[in-house]
């Protein structure tokens, strides 16, 4: 289990997260929907240690992030936003990387590493380097380094991001057979659909408050007859009727 109590990011003046509160419970997929600049990353960053926050605690497991980062760290897999890393590295040599930096001895790793390099029809290109991929098959790289070890929490920005639809299904397979574990899964997405398929619970980050928390279901009977995308631009949209839209699409530039 996981415990976000109080937690808030500052950059300078403006506060990117205010305060924020959650549990996320073991055996669940835990969804994070917000427009961008929301609060989103700023979690999932805080949750892995990339970002100190100005205040607030973590604890996973009952372990105190400050406390005990590194022993923390070792219960997580994460995914960042953006699959651009290590590109001067092959394939095969970014996995390496990450299996010494785990501490995984190569008998241990060795079956589920090809079991996902099939999985991801990534067998014939590890021996290329991450530069000279696609962004898709940077994805499925990273994706494969952050899964080796099976550790108990993923961590996932954005991670269907640039996949085909059979590298999106298969990872959502794989998410629920992790959460299906007793283990917990962590991600954000813009895609409304992939949430309501997904998620046991979502949190929803406007401008960096927290305006719901809970499941899809429930949130769906609290707004009768209207579908997700309407529900949650109700929500955390603008507040403008279309009007923007009306202006734009109606400018005469003749």
């Amino acid at each position: 289990m996981i415990e976000i109590k109080n937690l808030s990011k500052n950059y300078g003046d403006k506060q990117a997260l205010k305060n924020l509160n959650l549990t996320i419970k073991s055996g669940e997929i835990f969804g994070f929907l917000g427009h961008n600049g929301a609060g989103k990353s700023t979690t999932l960053k805080s949750l892995v240690s990339i970002i100190e926050p100005t205040s607030g605690s973590i604890t996973v497991d009952g372990l105190d992030l400050k406390e005990h980062r590194q022993e923390v760290k070792e219960k997580i897999a994460y995914v960042p936003d953006t699959p651009d890393i290590f590109l001067q590295l092959t394939a095969s040599e970014y996995w390496d990387l990450l299996a010494a930096a785990y501490q995984l001895p190569e008998a241990d790793v060795a079956k589920r590493r090809h079991d996902l390099i099939e999985l991801f029809d990534m067998g014939a290109h590890v021996d290329e380097t991450m530069a000279s991929f696609s962004h898709g098959m940077r994805q499925k790289s990273v994706l494969i380094g952050a899964l080796l070890s099976d550790p108990d929490v993923w961590i996932l920005d954005e991670p269907l991001q640039g996949l085909d639809p059979q590298a999106a299904h298969d990872l959502k397979e794989l998410m629920k057979a992790h959460a299906a574990k007793g283990k917990t899964v962590i991600f954000s997405t813009h895609v409304l659909d992939t949430a309501q398929q997904l998620c046991d619970e979502l949190a929803i980050l406007k401008k960096g408050d927290l305006i719901y928390n809970g499941s899809v279901t429930d949130l769906l009977a609290q707004h009768d007859n209207q579908s997700l995308e309407e529900i949650y631009l109700g929500m955390a949209g603008r507040q403008d009727d279309g009007h923007l839209v009306d202006n734009i699409e109606g400018d005469d530039h003749e």
